[in-house]
């Protein structure tokens, strides 16, 4: 080989010098505060900017570099991910669904131009874990954009991969791997609320999106009180027995597409071009912080796995702080119910009558069992999320939607501040033949998701046709339009109007009441306390309407399942517990 020239040496310590200053301005975005929402653009920024230059240049110099360098597939691949984690925390950090698209397409590159293929023959395993890692990001961000087609590939493949891992290196952390594997298979199991076939097509199973475009939201005739937007959301996944994948719960997975609009972003696989001796492919990254999808703007998301009160407050507080004129706040809080044993006779009730436990259990009964029994029983659970911890917030308009069997706790907080408030609540309880399924996500929460999924699973029904989804799909937008038309002309509490000018809030009330008409007609949601509750609460002349009830029914006779509501019509209706 002939001697290196002066040319060759400048390209190799430029790549050199790109590729390790790529590496620190990476790792520093961990230690960018993961609230707020300006702090972390600049940092973001010039991260971008310097993978996108370094890409450009290992595609210029690639030859050389090759030849030179001793550049090997898996690191261009490792640039690759790199490039495509910058989108996936982008599209975290902005809610911007272009961003996703653009990290699946690299992640979909990676795959198709096989830069990890030789990862097992490598004398150490650090290789072939970076390529399980990439699957499981990959398969996540799958995930979000419902690409069911190729998720059941990225799963067999998974699993080989995790074969191989232990065959090649015998590691300690195989059944970890195997572990990972069996959640994103739960997760996927649970995550249609309710499976849709097309009898026409060999039984193909539909995939629906559950993010927001016109044709699901009734249009209304805005007037000036309904002038706020949501702005910012904060989803908070704490149940102990719901399936998860990655820090992300299937009730915060629901509820985190509820707040997206759909958008039409062809995904193509950048590694179909045009054949060359490197195999590269002419994939080149996008600049990140140019507005992606004009009109729609989704608002901002913080997804919060298990996190501590403390943290939970710290994250509001920070956002209530930048929320702008005429903006919103959205709280999603999903968890078990904290409910203290003394207080027969509440004084105080948004602390006396318990709380949400949205952290470790354990840490909460460790201090029950060592301070709360002696001394200190007279003061409140540090580890508890308590209405009160809310009520400092209210100074800006808030919307608290709380998924849990203490839930009604949550309807005490008071508006002092005469801004508007509403809280959604999830019944505190559930049939046995429901609760059975409590795993697969809350039924509030898929109610609010999907409104016919919740129906459906309400009656224990969990597969239907496609012809009988688009009838039940007719009938529930014929609900909708009566239900807006009503709440425009029912006395109601201004909190409703003042949200309904907001797509998302708007459709989130709407399926609020589509739940609360549903389980007050449903047979077997005897109990009060299987029923939603709203604060303020909707009256009943609205949630208990004729028409809207007849829709219900006519639903149920589409599925099949008739039998298992009341018809109000008829005399002696059954009362509640």
């Amino acid at each position: 080989m002939s001697p290196i020239s002066e040319k060759e040496r400048k390209i190799i310590l430029e790549f050199c010098h790109l590729l390790e200053k790529s590496k620190q301005l990476f790792n520093g975005l961990r230690e960018l505060t993961p609230y707020g929402n300006k702090q972390w653009q600049a940092h973001f920024g010039r991260t971008f900017d310097i993978y996108a230059k370094l890409w450009k240049f290992q595609q210029q110099y690639r030859p050389i570099l090759d030849l030179r360098y001793g550049l090997k597939r898996w690191q261009i691949g490792e640039i690759a991910s790199k490039i495509g984690q910058l989108y996936y925390h982008f599209y975290l950090r902005t809610s911007e669904i272009a961003y996703l698209v653009e990290a699946f397409s690299f992640y979909l590159a990676i795959r198709g131009r096989q830069y990890y293929n030789l990862a097992s023959k490598e004398a150490k395993s650090e290789l072939m874990v970076k390529k399980l890692r990439y699957y499981a990001r990959f398969i996540v961000v799958a995930i979000l954009l419902r690409q069911s087609e190729i998720i059941n590939e990225l799963l067999m493949e998974l699993e080989k991969q995790i074969v191989a891992y232990g065959q090649a290196y015998d590691p300690n952390d195989q059944a970890e791997w195997l572990n990972v594997l069996e959640e994103v298979r739960a997760f996927l199991n649970a995550d249609p609320g309710v499976t849709i076939l097309d009898p026409d097509n060999n039984n193909r199973i539909v995939t629906l999106s559950g993010r927001l475009s016109r044709h699901t939201i009734p249009s209304i005739e805005r007037t000036l009180q309904m002038n706020l937007k949501l702005q910012d959301a904060i989803i908070i996944g704490s149940g102990t027995q719901l399936v998860k994948f990655s820090e992300l719960t299937i009730d915060m997975f629901r509820m985190l597409q509820n707040l997206e609009w759909e958008i039409d972003v062809p995904i193509k696989d950048p590694s179909v071009d045009s054949p060359h001796a490197s195999g590269e492919t002419s994939k080149t990254p996008k600049r990140i912080g140019v507005p992606c999808v004009g009109g729609n703007v989704n608002p901002h998301k913080y997804l919060l796995f298990k996190p501590s009160a403390c943290q939970v407050v710290t994250y509001v507080a920070s956002t209530i702080n930048e929320l702008p004129q005429k903006g919103v706040l959205l709280i999603f809080i999903s968890a078990d119910g904290y409910h203290p044993h003394q207080n027969t006779h509440p004084e105080n009730y948004t602390y006396d009558i318990g709380g949400l436990i949205t952290s470790s259990k354990s840490d909460i009964y460790r201090d029950y069992n060592r301070e709360t029994k002696s001394v200190n029983s007279k003061y409140k659970n540090k580890h508890i999320l308590y209405p009160g911890d809310l009520q400092p917030f209210t100074r800006k308009p808030l919307v608290i939607i709380v998924d849990s069997d203490n839930s009604y706790a949550f309807q005490h907080i008071s508006r002092t501040f005469g801004l508007p408030l509403l809280v959604l609540m999830s019944p505190l309880s559930l049939p046995g033949t429901i609760n059975d399924r409590s795993t697969q996500g809350s039924l509030f929460t898929l109610f609010l998701h999907n409104s016919i999924a919740g129906l459906c699973n309400s009656c224990e029904v969990f597969t239907i046709n496609l012809e009988t989804w688009e009838k039940c799909s007719h009938l529930r937008d014929v609900f909708m339009k009566e239900a807006i038309r009503l709440l425009m002309r029912t006395r109601v509490d201004p909190t409703y109007h003042a949200f309904l000018g907001c797509e998302f809030l708007r459709l989130m009330i709407l399926r609020y009441i589509f739940c609360e008409c549903t389980l007050r007609l449903h047979r077997g949601f005897r109990a009060r306390t299987n029923l939603p509750r709203a604060s303020p609460p909707l009256p009943d002349d609205l949630i208990e309407n004729g028409d809207l009830m007849s829709i219900i029914l006519d639903i149920a006779d589409c599925i099949g399942v008739r039998e298992y509501f009341y018809d109000p019509s008829a005399p002696g209706t059954a009362p509640r517990d």
